[in-house]
């Protein structure tokens, strides 16, 4: 079967409507309904509404409302939702504007108008930077001030005023070489750098790299004369490619970007960009689109990024594809003898035995739900049902409180509210800034993982948390965006990958540290959608899925070492990803294990995406271990992805778990799931 849909036509135009983390089911005998692969919809549908205003608004009438904490949206025009976690959040929030990286380019704002360049790749021991270049500087001659006034999943339009009168707008979207600006009113504009005539276009020289000009106004070296109505687009020639190329497609400027996916064996993505004119345009693939693109255009030319070389088409379509994954309720452990079945059934009493009392906010109380979630899995199918039965009857329990829509009205913690100034959920006891709407999706995620495991064979469950569970996966899923929620979030379909910073208070604009916990957070919201019926959101959330595991594989854990970009740099994984830079670094250490475990945790029965080389897998374990071996803090989840390098390694991770310190292990993890996941795997 195939599953289409279509994310977003057209911009959502005003009037119109620090990421920390961690540190940030199946009947018995029946293992296969816990591993199922399936991760399109049961039917296909064209439908391309998921969790829309039509839906959610009755749900939105049962639970408390309230504003929330002040974002600062200081440069966001009137009747928009405010744009966390995207790649753009910084040119909205705050006192000032940050830089941005639409790729290839690099773009910010200031008090006299905007500049842009090409960044330049700098690769050290610890970091591949390549951060803000305000290489072309384009000043209005006047105290500038800036709004977005309209924004889609790829694109940004900023409004420029000069003393309250508006003079022109800048459009910039991800994958797009181009700058264009379009007059509102007549205006002079100055570059920092002259430009002179090259063929039909203008072009000037700033280091190494050449920039172009295509414009209907009047160019007279840096005074770009420009009348209502006339555009101007500025670009950076590609290497490899030529001025006049690039001229030719710049005339015609973006002006609005939609995404469109099909659901099968594999999970095809197409972004669209649309013109001014309805011409051709360019468009930039980074590597993982690469290898797997859909297109008969030849590349005209490349850049340099902190991810590798860019490769920029003459196209108005990018289309590529990778692998569906599969999204499980449980680990399989039908294999498993007699005696590996009763030596688990003793971990898992014994870690019910010696359970604490369930955290109040929402990350670690989310996480601590999915723990058990996992432990009922393995009770039942090693026989333990009274076991399975007890910790049912009190994950549910808490479940059911964290899911009652009027919670917040009676108590402080364990519950969640509607924040009416910045349109989402939020949890009363926030953490890790998730009442700045940092890291939602991380952990709703686990939320949602827990409630499809638990209401896989619970349809009067399913039913009685929907309300709430169903607001939680809008808060990341919604689709496309409507007057209470913004569309995904956290996901940048462009890039792959989420952003966890709601504000993205950086100068090196958003980021995102623990991309396995957002590959399950999107496989938790497959297991949701499937317990609760939704076909429409569970292809999204497939989509989703797919598309977060192979960007963690292409720049987070497995990347081409090969690349130039990676000479001198000294390490095999990078944990912390910026816009503008990748480092070896986590928010919270800097142990090895922890750079190398926050990309694993929580080593789901979902988590696909870190089997791969093995070589790979031992030469990254070989740099978390170093000197400590497995048994110190974060060792479990570094040793259960150790397992995935093959059967010698997984004895060995087995011999070395069954004497570990339990002590060691994570509190979002439990010795009966690390074992369990050794004898599995």
């Amino acid at each position: 079967m195939t599953t289409v849909k279509t994310i977003r036509d057209g911009l959502i135009a005003g009037g119109m409507l620090m990421a920390l983390v961690a540190c940030t089911s199946t009947p018995p005998g029946d293992p296969d309904a816990s591993t199922s692969g399936a991760t399109t919809a049961a039917q296909p549908t064209t439908a391309a509404t998921v969790l829309g205003a039509e839906e959610v608004s009755p749900l939105l009438d049962q639970i408390t409302r309230r504003d929330g904490v002040d974002l600062n949206p200081a440069r966001l025009a009137d009747g928009l939702l405010p744009p966390t976690n995207t790649w753009f959040s910084g040119l909205v929030f705050g006192d000032a504007a940050l830089p941005v990286f639409p790729m290839p380019l690099s773009f910010g704002l200031d008090d006299n108008g905007f500049a842009f360049g090409l960044p330049t790749v700098t690769t050290s021991e610890k970091t591949i930077m390549g951060g803000y270049a305000p290489i072309i500087d384009v000043t209005t001659g006047s105290k500038t001030s800036w709004q977005v006034t309209a924004y889609d999943k790829l694109s940004v339009t900023l409004e420029g005023s000069v003393d309250g009168k508006p003079f022109g707008v800048v459009r910039i979207a991800e994958g797009s070489p181009f700058v264009s600006f379009t007059a509102s009113s007549a205006i002079d504009l100055t570059t920092n750098l002259p430009f002179t005539a090259n063929g039909d276009a203008w072009s000037t020289k700033a280091g190494a790299s050449e920039y172009g000009l295509v414009t209907s106004g009047k160019v007279n070296g840096s005074r770009i004369e420009l009348d209502d109505g006339q555009r101007a687009t500025w670009f950076a020639t590609p290497t490899g490619g030529t001025l006049s190329g690039l001229a030719a497609l710049a005339d015609d400027p973006v002006v609005s970007t939609s995404v469109s996916y099909e659901v099968a064996d594999d999970v095809t993505t197409t972004l669209r960009y649309s013109t001014e004119d309805g011409g051709s345009t360019a468009v930039t693939a980074m590597p993982h689109q690469v290898d797997s693109l859909v297109s008969d255009a030849e590349p005209i030319g490349t850049y340099t990024s902190i991810f590798g070389t860019l490769s920029v088409y003459p196209i108005g379509e990018l289309t590529w594809s990778e692998p569906a994954q599969a999204a499980r309720t449980g680990l399989d452990l039908s294999g498993l003898s007699s005696g590996e079945r009763d030596e688990l059934a003793d971990a898992v009493r014994s870690d019910v035995a010696t359970a604490t009392p369930y955290p109040a906010d929402t990350y670690f109380g989310g996480k601590a739900l999915y723990r058990d979630a996992q432990l009922i899995q393995i009770a039942r199918q090693v026989g333990a049902q009274d076991v399975a039965d007890q910790l049912s009857t009190q994950v549910r329990t808490e479940l059911e409180k964290w899911m009652e829509p009027g919670g917040c009205e009676t108590r402080e913690a364990f519950c969640f509210f509607y924040d009416t100034r910045n349109h989402g959920i939020v949890g009363n006891t926030p953490s890790f800034g998730s009442d700045e709407f940092n890291d939602h999706h991380f952990h709703y995620g686990y939320f949602l993982y827990a409630a499809g495991v638990l209401a896989a064979d619970d349809p009067e469950l399913a039913t009685k948390i929907a309300p709430v569970m169903n607001l939680l996966a809008a808060d990341i899923a919604s689709n496309p965006a409507n007057e209470y929620f913004v569309a995904q979030r956290n996901f940048d379909p462009y890039q792959s990958h989420s952003w966890a910073s709601g504000t993205s208070p950086f100068a090196d604009a958003n980021n995102q540290e623990s991309v396995s916990e957002a590959v399950t957070a999107y496989a938790g919201l497959t297991l949701w959608a499937r317990a609760s019926g939704n076909a429409d959101l569970e292809a999204e959330a497939g989509w989703m899925h797919a598309l977060e595991s192979a960007s963690a594989r292409a720049y987070w854990t497995d990347f081409d070492l090969d690349d130039p970009v990676y000479q001198g740099f000294n390490h095999a994984i990078t944990p912390l990803i910026f816009g503008g830079k990748r480092d070896y670094a986590t928010w919270f250490s800097a142990e090895p294990a922890a750079t190398l475990a926050i990309l694993l945790i929580p080593v789901s029965p979902s988590s696909d995406q870190l089997r791969g080389d093995p070589e790979r897998i031992k030469k990254n374990v070989a740099e978390a271990t170093a000197g400590k071996g497995f048994e110190q803090q974060y060792g479990d989840y570094v040793l259960m992805y150790y397992a995935l390098a093959g059967e010698q390694e997984r004895q060995e991770a087995l011999e070395v778990a069954r004497r570990m310190d339990r002590e060691l292990i994570d509190d979002g993890n439990t010795y009966s799931y690390l074992l369990a996941w050794l004898l599995s795997v």
